[in-house]
């Protein structure tokens, strides 16, 4: 009997089976706290800067201003400019042309039947 309530101090209350008080799980304990404490202090840091200097941290996430575009535009928005602008250089022939046409139009072909 006195076997197993050595085993059952030793599980619940910290004693070695020589009657001492085991200081394994007080010193893990004590580093464990000691880690929450430091975690808790580090992030009170972090918030309190992150109020102190809110524009510097905000400026990381912003997008940059449009002024400063790439050197190199997009492929595909020049190609859409340049198709652009070959329709509306055909456009313009098209227009050129149709504008001398109307004093051509008597060059109509007339079939006869006979």
């Amino acid at each position: 009997m006195a076997a197993a309530g050595s085993v059952a101090g030793a599980g619940g209350g910290g004693l070695s089976e020589n009657g001492a008080i085991d200081y394994s799980v007080h010193e893990a304990w004590n580093e464990a706290t000691n880690v929450y404490l430091l975690v808790v202090l580090a992030s009170l840091a972090m918030l309190v800067y992150a109020r102190r200097n809110k524009r510097k941290i905000m400026r990381i996430f912003t997008l940059p201003p449009a002024a400063e575009m790439p050197t190199e535009p997009n492929f595909y928005d020049s190609m859409k400019k340049i198709r652009l602008r070959q329709q509306l250089e055909m456009y313009s022939i098209a227009r050129k042309y149709d504008q001398q046409q109307p004093q051509k139009q008597t060059d109509s072909v007339q079939l006869s039947v006979e």
